[in-house]
């Protein structure tokens, strides 16, 4: 959600934040158009609140009245008051119009990406940060992660379609052990070494909590609906983040650093005909995400030091990957700066996203009232909110499989993983 003061006093300013997310500035979508809701808004107000003050003033005259007899020139104000009625629910319903339109135009723009986003339209424009290992040189022809899995018997997407449809899957005996294993390994990496505290959110959430962190109302269609009107989670960002829903947090205890592993479900309804073939994209999906609730003076060090914990997974690893500064088309609704973690794929020749690592600054915290207080200081700020994937599993399964896969078809594990898997070296057909 956006600062309406803000846009107040610096209109230009932000109708030129919305052309960099390359939102045409037209109404009803410009700074114009939004302080001209919020004017009507507060003069709504202000003509309801001289109203409600002038019936104060005429109850009190009456009660005057009453009491020294004048029961005629009582009964005369009773009826101004009662005329005062129709006026007084007019200016309320306007009052409740034009802060619905406010809210709603509000609640459908993007957040304000930071001074050094890079300038394009879409992932072409993307800037390297930097990157770590070279891509994988194996000296055969390499197999993808279906033909892998499948061939050592560990991949079953057949008998998951049949009782599920497209895009989901079913993995057995090592594999599973695998997927499991990674899940321990993050999680171990990320509480113990660097302070993140495990939580085991619900992955049902109501409308409040997906529109707090910016998925409702613009992306519904990419959710699941259950229905009771209960939500499947897309990402543990939504549970984790509205931990602080709501809350006035003791500045002293900033950052708060949340990491859970949960099941995730997208619908992917804007993915159609995209990653269709094997677990590149599916509508459901575990993943270690992290969340931090920062200090706004510190969420910048905050952004960087989150990307390097979800990059430490990959080193120990030891999968080759590189690091990515999304551009202003290409960076998502709440977010002001996303830096994207991208993992070698042999099989693909190229790099694919395994990790978001997103600074939201105050927008997230606007939608969900996250505040917090400094001792000393007046008043009440906005927290900054950050979250990145620390990593998605599947993904991080896959890469694996075809950076690690040896020429007989099997794949070596990591050194990192295997006391996680029993000491296990190698799956083998």
């Amino acid at each position: 959600m956006h600062d309406i003061k803000s846009i107040r006093d610096n209109p230009q300013a932000f109708d030129a934040a919305l052309t960099r997310r390359n939102i045409p500035i037209a109404d009803p979508v410009s700074a114009s158009h939004i302080i001209h809701l919020d004017s009507s808004r507060r003069l709504a107000q202000t003509k309801l609140q001289e109203m409600q003050e002038k019936r104060n003033e005429i109850s009190r005259e009456i009660g005057v009245l009453m009491g020294s007899g004048d029961k005629e020139a009582a009964e005369k104000l009773k009826s101004e008051v009662a005329a005062m009625k129709d006026d007084m629910q007019i200016m309320e319903e306007e009052d409740r119009v034009f802060e619905a339109q406010l809210e709603d135009l509000l609640a459908s723009l993007p957040n304000i990406l930071d001074d050094d986003v890079p300038e394009g339209t879409d992932e072409a424009a993307n800037v390297e940060r930097h990157r770590q290992g070279e891509p994988t040189a194996l000296d055969f022809t390499p197999k993808d992660h279906v033909a892998l899995g499948t061939g050592l018997g560990l991949m079953d997407f057949e008998t998951a379609a049949k009782m599920s449809g497209a895009r989901f899957v079913i993995l057995k005996g090592a594999l599973a052990r695998m997927e499991r294993g990674l899940a321990a390994f993050m999680l171990d990496l990320h509480t113990r070494e660097f302070g993140y505290t495990e939580i085991s959110p619900p992955t049902l959430v109501r409308d409040e909590a997906l529109f707090g962190t910016g998925q409702l109302p613009k992306f519904g269609d990419d959710l699941f609906r259950t229905t009771n009107d209960h939500w499947l989670i897309p990402t543990a960002e939504v549970p984790l983040t509205n931990m602080v829903s709501g809350e006035i947090l003791d500045g002293e205890t900033l950052p708060l650093r949340f990491t859970a592993h949960t099941q995730c479900f997208r619908s992917e309804a804007g993915a159609a005909g995209k990653d269709t073939h094997g677990m590149i994209r599916q509508h459901q999906f575990g993943k270690v995400e992290l969340v931090s609730i920062s200090h706004p003076d510190h969420s910048t060090d905050e952004h960087k030091r989150m990307t390097d914990c979800a990059e430490e997974v990959l080193k120990r690893l030891g999968l080759p990957y590189r690091v990515m500064t999304l551009c202003s088309g290409d960076t998502g609704f709440s977010a002001r700066k996303t830096y994207d973690i991208e993992v070698w794929m042999p099989s693909q020749n190229c790099y694919r996203e395994i990790s978001s690592c997103s600074n939201c600054g105050d927008f997230q915290a606007r939608r969900m009232k996250a505040r917090f207080r400094t001792v000393g200081e007046k008043g009440n700020r906005f927290v900054h909110t950050l979250n990145g994937s620390g990593l998605a599993i599947g993904r991080t399964l896959i890469a694996i499989m075809e950076n690690y896969q040896q020429a007989d078809g099997s794949i070596t594990v990591p050194q990192a993983l295997r006391p996680f898997m029993d000491g296990i070296e190698a799956l083998t057909p």
